[in-house]
């Protein structure tokens, strides 16, 4: 018998429990999954929180957005966007409803090819983030010649955001806190540490000027900063600051009047796995945990500071 994780009520990650799960055999369009390792993203804490709606009727609520594992069986006409998807492919799912378990039958368009040379847990986690650190970047127009300011360049879009400016050619400056540092030096970007000055230190660092501004905190420091700093407010953007709408800068994401970027997003996965395939993308993993113990790894993302994805493995 499969299990899954779900949520039983609204609220903290204690109202999460494992339970059976019944694993339906794959219709037209669709493929069964064995799940090898599924990521934690806030999303996902945010939906059975109850901070997005509190509908009784959608309990008990499956949870989880994106996961690795390999195909084990497939329906008629079972073709993802890479094409065919057949038993025993390696595969990357996003996105997915209830990808905190050990199997689950998705559509097949959800489910691309998995790079052998990336691992189950990096691989579970590139998607959601990926997708939103590209997004980010296509809408602000990062280029070879620009500087571009990230912030929270150590949060899981943030890294990943600062790897692909970085790849892309352009000057990267990221605020973390100092014990990140370092990390962002790896990826090739100039640090600051946020709280008061910033304004002054991202100029120290770029004395010639900064062209762009992704934010990835939502902070009124990150908006008022990116203000001051970067000319145009439209090669500013934040997927968090959905407050700010009345500065002109740009929104993305699933919020009330914000850009959803769906074809950029969809078509993420185009870019971001061959890069983490050749080793010039770093899908940091801080922590894992068994599927037994999902409460306390949502915790640790709750927390706002795991360093690296957190990632659910149902086999360990």
């Amino acid at each position: 018998m499969a299990t899954k994780v779900v949520a039983t009520a609204f609220g903290g990650p204690e109202v999460l429990s494992v339970v059976p799960a019944d694993v339906p055999a794959p219709g037209a369009g669709e493929v069964t999954v064995q799940v090898r390792a599924a990521a934690i993203n806030p999303i996902d804490f945010k939906r059975f929180s109850g901070a997005m709606g509190s509908d009784p009727s959608t309990l008990p609520q499956p949870v989880g957005s994106e996961l690795a594992g390999v195909v084990t069986a497939v329906g008629d006409d079972a073709e993802g966007p890479a094409g065919p998807v057949s038993p025993g492919d390696e595969v990357v799912v996003y996105p997915v409803t209830g990808a905190f378990a050990d199997a689950v039958t998705v559509p097949a368009s959800t489910v691309v090819p998995k790079p052998a040379e990336v691992p189950w847990a990096e691989a579970s986690g590139a998607l959601l983030a990926g997708a939103t650190a590209v997004h980010a970047l296509a809408v602000v127009g990062v280029a070879k010649s620009d500087t571009v300011l990230i912030h929270g360049g150590s949060g899981s879009v943030g890294q990943i955001a600062v790897q692909l400016a970085v790849e892309t050619g352009a000057t990267v400056i990221a605020t973390a806190s100092e014990r990140q540092h370092d990390v962002l030096r790896g990826y090739g970007a100039i640090p600051v540490a946020y709280g008061p000055g910033l304004v002054d230190r991202v100029r120290a660092a770029a004395p010639g000027g900064v062209d762009a501004a992704v934010d990835t905190v939502g902070t009124d420091e990150a908006v008022d900063v990116s203000l001051e700093l970067v000319e145009d407010r439209r090669r500013i953007a934040t997927i968090a600051a959905f407050g700010r709408a009345d500065t002109g800068i740009r929104l993305l994401g699933g919020a009330p009047g914000a850009d959803p970027g769906t074809e950029i997003r969809r078509d993420a996965w185009r870019r971001l796995l061959p890069a983490a395939a050749s080793g010039d993308l770093t899908i940091p993993v801080s922590a894992t945990f068994p599927l037994t113990e999902a409460a306390d790894a949502v915790r640790l993302v709750q927390g706002g500071h795991p360093g690296g994805k957190v990632v659910l493995l149902p086999d360990s």
